[in-house]
């Protein structure tokens, strides 16, 4: 019973964290924006954004193995044993890798971002044929895990498109860190700060939906 309940209690306290971590790093963002913040300040802001924007990230990761469990656990969705203690492996195996990525810069970080990232496609993928197949009757699920399991793979698939979107903040970051900043360095830190905002409010509306979706669950 308690191990059932600390289940619960880690898995509700994903969207939390993802929210707050979100809402933290969103805030963070209009320091570096900010034109009227000095180069030291503005860098700051940006390392102030990238480390709490794990939290976030690591709440995603382990939404998984929580929410495969607590399937088990509650008896929704007939699984062996051993494809549970699977989950566990893959998601902290995961987990490990997206730190990796966070500590690692440059070259030395390039080989575990390509492959953070073709998890990141599989699970989409995966997540968005699994609820297909529900929604279709060609699988058995309940209705709940089949529309989290689509909003989940949508969630992963806007963090993508947030990555896509930010490659060009890159290029100005560097030119203001090095030279100072310019009319057109701020032009593009601005310009794709204002696109990615619109993904990050998406995923805040879909992680919601999510939560929606677990407390709608069968009694």
């Amino acid at each position: 019973m308690i191990g059932a309940s600390l289940l619960v209690l880690l898995h509700v306290l994903i969207p939390v964290y993802w929210l707050g971590g979100d809402l933290g790093a969103f805030y963070g963002s209009t320091f570096m924006v900010d034109p009227k913040r000095s180069v030291a300040e503005r860098m700051m802001a940006l390392k102030i954004l990238n480390n709490i924007d794990m939290a976030p990230r690591t709440a995603l990761i382990m939404a998984f193995p929580t929410g495969f469990t607590l399937v088990w656990q509650r008896g929704w969705v007939e699984i062996a044993d051993a494809w549970v203690v699977a989950a566990w492996i893959v998601g902290l195996a995961w987990l490990a890798l997206a730190w990796i990525v966070h500590l690692k810069h440059g070259p030395a970080g390039a080989a575990y971002k390509t492959i953070d990232l073709a998890i990141r496609y599989i699970v989409v993928f995966a997540l968005w044929a699994t609820a297909m197949l529900a929604l279709s009757k060609e699988i058995e699920l309940p209705l709940f895990i089949a529309l989290k399991c689509l909003v989940l793979g949508t969630c992963v698939a806007l963090g993508l498109l947030v990555r896509r979107q930010l490659v060009p903040l890159f290029g100005a970051i560097v030119q203001m860190r090095d030279h100072g900043p310019t009319p057109e360095s701020d032009r593009v830190i601005a310009q794709v700060n204002g696109r990615a905002r619109i993904s990050v409010i998406t995923i805040w509306v879909l992680v919601l939906t999510a939560s929606f979706l677990g407390i709608a669950t069968p009694v």
